[in-house]
């Protein structure tokens, strides 16, 4: 599967690309469900309320955040792929985790409600041809493409789950 082309996103997500080298994005996703969930299923709640630093967001909350935000990216190729011409909005990540309550909630509820997440969003994308990858919107002011988003969200996920390894796990 061709990786989206530069002008079909915006710069700051080439961090993200990056984390995906030839690999098929709808297939990352279906083996990174399962890698996130074998991460992080067997903390207890203290440990899934760590933050590796004041100011930083706890596991849970990078767990709602992962939540949050593949839901905007899924309603952006959602609505890019039925020919949405409105620039679609931003949004504001620490916003969105500060008023998420992530960490009064079980972790096996976030856990569950993350696979449904993923579940959904699978299909989604197998379910969009190759015209309509390449079919082209406005997001936050920038362009996008459907297959730009395929892309954004399992790495933008490697990316959160190296930053849970690296800082939060040490594994």
């Amino acid at each position: 599967m061709k990786k989206p082309l530069k002008g079909d996103y915006p710069k700051y997500f080439e961090a993200y690309f990056k984390n995906i080298n030839d690999e098929n994005p709808i297939e990352l996703m279906e083996s990174q469900k399962f890698e996130l969930l074998d991460l992080l299923s067997t903390l207890n709640e203290s440990k899934a309320n760590y933050s590796y630093e004041k100011g930083k967001w706890s596991i849970k909350e990078v767990l709602g955040h992962l939540i949050d935000s593949e839901r905007v990216f899924c309603y952006r190729a959602v609505a890019i792929a039925r020919g949405e011409t409105q620039s679609l909005p931003g949004f504001e990540q620490d916003d969105y985790v500060n008023n998420g309550n992530f960490n009064a909630r079980e972790l096996s509820n976030l856990l569950d409600e993350y696979q449904k997440i993923r579940e959904a969003t699978i299909p989604l994308f197998k379910s969009f041809d190759e015209t309509i990858y390449d079919r082209r919107g406005t997001a936050n002011n920038n362009p996008l493409t459907v297959r730009a988003v395929m892309f954004l969200i399992p790495g933008h996920e490697k990316h959160h789950i190296n930053i849970l390894k690296d800082r939060y796990l040490k594994i």
